[in-house]
């Protein structure tokens, strides 16, 4: 696994493990669960070697999330990120009458580190910054594809990159609130497709704004 994650993960870590004091009169734990949309901002490079004129688009998708916070004090909190969405891949340009030219599903584990602004407040604005580790699986390629250029195998690689964040949490009672809640995740992969032993490969960077709605509770 990449140094730069396990360094941050490391870091989150130290944060949350940090020992409490014994009069501390606050919730340590938050758990919220959201409805997302997925909307990758994505910027895809040619096919090579064989579709210098063609490139890809990454559809959006909506799916339910979970995440845990563990607030070391008042202000400062960890958040780890779980949730999995998929996605389509279109042809674009020279590929662009193929239509849906493979999918694949995204699973992005992610963990922030968040400052809260006013957290004794009925309404409680923070922002986070941090690290997603994201996972390609389950990638395939269209039958639209394959008629065109016989049977391929698609592929895309792993991603490490950095994460931001903003929301607020809004009370309902003592314990329950909404959740609004505005992510950025920094996500770069390299497509292979193995049609026989040629391999076209290329680069896109997906890069999503990720809006939720959700709700919360503290313990």
């Amino acid at each position: 696994m990449n140094k730069g994650f396990l360094f941050a993960a490391g870091a989150v870590l130290a944060a949350i493990t940090a020992p409490a004091h014994a009069a501390d009169d606050y919730q340590h734990w938050i758990v919220r669960l959201r409805a997302i949309r997925v909307t990758p901002t994505e910027r895809t490079g040619a096919i090579l070697p064989s579709f210098p004129t063609a490139h890809t688009g990454v559809t959006n998708s909506y799916a339910p999330e979970v995440d845990f916070t563990y607030m070391a004090t008042k202000h400062v909190g960890a958040e780890l990120i779980l949730g999995t969405t998929e996605h389509d891949i279109n042809g674009r340009g020279a590929l662009d009458s193929l239509g849906k030219a493979g999918h694949t599903w995204v699973l992005p584990p992610t963990l922030t580190l968040q400052y809260h602004f006013l957290p004794d407040g009925h309404v409680r604005p923070y922002v986070g910054a941090g690290i997603n580790y994201t996972i390609f699986y389950s990638e395939k390629a269209s039958g639209a594809l394959q008629d065109a250029i016989g049977k391929t195998k698609l592929g895309l690689s792993d991603s490490v990159g950095y994460a931001l964040q903003a929301g607020v949490d809004i009370d309902i009672s003592r314990r329950v609130f909404v959740n609004l809640d505005l992510k950025y995740l920094d996500i770069d992969t390299k497509a292979r497709l193995t049609t026989g032993s040629l391999v076209n490969r290329e680069r896109v960077h997906l890069d999503p704004l990720v809006p939720g709605i959700g709700i919360g509770m503290r313990f």
